[in-house]
């Protein structure tokens, strides 16, 4: 059976949303808006999209054609980055003030610190920034730094368990498993009992985050500017990961195309569950698993560890090059690619989740019942630090976590190395 968001639902997810994020200065008052003529405006908007480039990119390129038949004056210059050079190479580009694009596509960690290095212009008072209170608290709150908006929310999402309905059912489990001690049990039934891994990891320290969630731990205290990596709670969660692979509950982890490897495995019927988000449906779908029986398909909260269950918040945003000598042009565009419009269409072709309100009550939007099945595991949404630093903190935890994949180091020593390397990178912070 179908299932559609309804308004009310929807007014459910935005509320969960927004008790996941904070305010960051939006209360502050806006600049009146540009009285520029939209339709006078003209020049090259050169567009960085980060999106998967085959299952992704053609839904962004169908808006691109839209925009430009909308305003005949301005050209889109599109450009598909992967995601992963993406940060480095802005950076690099922007430093040198050659070669930057003027708009990204940003993952929400990244606005505070290209905010923080004068890399990014403001918006407030621009047509980019259109009817703000539309958007989602916690996707919102992700584009502003010191009070001021730096990129608008594109899409929000977070990391859910997703599962092969099949092997669970013959594995004797009608439901997927509510929390880790569930998890590694279903996992061991599975592998017994259809041969079939039941669970693979991604060994990438995002996906680490529900586990360390869990058990009540964090990486950072923002208030308090305290390092908690390493935390007894925090290395309580690191820990279960520690057994879900020595019990051999995990498949073998793939250190090398971790994400790739794990994501085929899943979509081809060959591991049973894993944890992965809204932008992983067209995916997941279009493998042998689930192609022919998108109903095998299943959706849930990460489990729940002894304190609660948790998974970053995600998203990404666009953002405008503060060097950018198309501004008006790239405002426009900004507003076109935000629109409630453009992003219930997005929903609609690709099951990622808007980031303002009313597009989930838009038909495109409400036709794909991709976007009801993430209702539940967005309420289980933890904001990240917005801080400058955020999108540093990801590396010397992925270090240390590819150590004990291959069983080079225990939980202790994960989470306490990426402290120490967290002290050299949070100047004044304390353990």
């Amino acid at each position: 059976m179908r299932r559609v968001l309804t308004a009310a639902a929807a007014a459910a997810l935005a509320l969960a949303i927004s008790a996941c994020g904070g305010d960051q200065g939006a209360g502050s008052a806006a600049p009146a808006q540009s009285t520029v003529d939209p339709a006078s405006v003209s020049g090259t908007v050169t567009w960085w999209d980060t999106s998967d480039a085959t299952t992704e990119a053609p839904a962004f390129k169908e808006l691109v054609a839209e925009f430009q038949a909308k305003y005949p004056k301005i050209k889109v210059n599109y450009v598909n980055v992967p995601f992963a050079d993406a940060q480095n190479k802005f950076k690099t580009a922007a430093q040198a003030g050659s070669g930057a694009p003027d708009v990204l596509r940003t993952e929400v960690g990244w606005v505070a610190e290209f905010a923080s290095l004068g890399y990014l212009a403001p918006l407030d008072g621009t047509p980019a920034v259109d009817r703000p209170e539309d958007f989602l608290p916690a996707p919102a709150a992700a584009g502003k730094y010191n009070g001021k908006t730096y990129a608008v929310p594109q899409v929000t999402d977070t990391l859910g368990l997703l599962y092969n309905k099949k092997l669970l059912k013959e594995a004797g489990h009608e439901n997927p498993p509510a929390t880790f001690e569930e998890l590694k049990k279903v996992a061991l039934d599975v592998k017994e009992k259809t041969g079939v891994d039941g669970l693979a990891l991604n060994v990438d320290s995002y996906f680490l985050l529900p586990f360390i969630y869990g058990e009540g731990g964090d990486l950072l205290d923002v208030t308090n500017k305290k390092i908690t990596v390493a935390s007894p709670q925090s290395t309580a969660g690191v820990k279960i990961v520690e057994d879900l692979i020595t019990s051999g509950a995990a498949a073998k982890p793939s250190i090398q195309d971790s994400y790739t490897n794990v994501q085929t495995a899943f979509k081809e019927g060959k591991v049973a569950m894993i944890f992965n988000g809204p932008w992983s449906n067209a995916d997941n779908l279009s493998g042998k698993a689930f192609k022919d029986h998108p109903d095998n398909y299943g959706i849930a909260p990460v489990p729940a560890g002894s304190v609660k269950a948790g998974s970053p918040t995600g998203g990404h945003t666009y953002a405008i090059y503060a060097g950018s000598p198309n501004l008006q042009a790239s405002y426009l565009f900004v507003q076109f690619m935000a629109s409630a419009e453009s992003q219930a269409k997005i929903a609609g072709k690709l099951g990622l989740l808007p980031a303002r309100a009313s597009a989930y009550e838009l038909p495109d939007a409400a036709a794909n019942d991709m976007i009801g099945k993430w209702k539940a595991p967005m309420e289980k949404a933890v904001d990240r630090p917005w801080i400058p630093e955020g999108g540093q903190l990801f590396q010397p935890l992925l270090e240390r976590y590819q150590k004990l994949a291959n069983g080079q180091a225990t939980a202790e020593q994960v989470t306490q190395e990426t402290a120490q390397a967290y002290q050299g990178l949070l100047k004044g912070w304390s353990l």
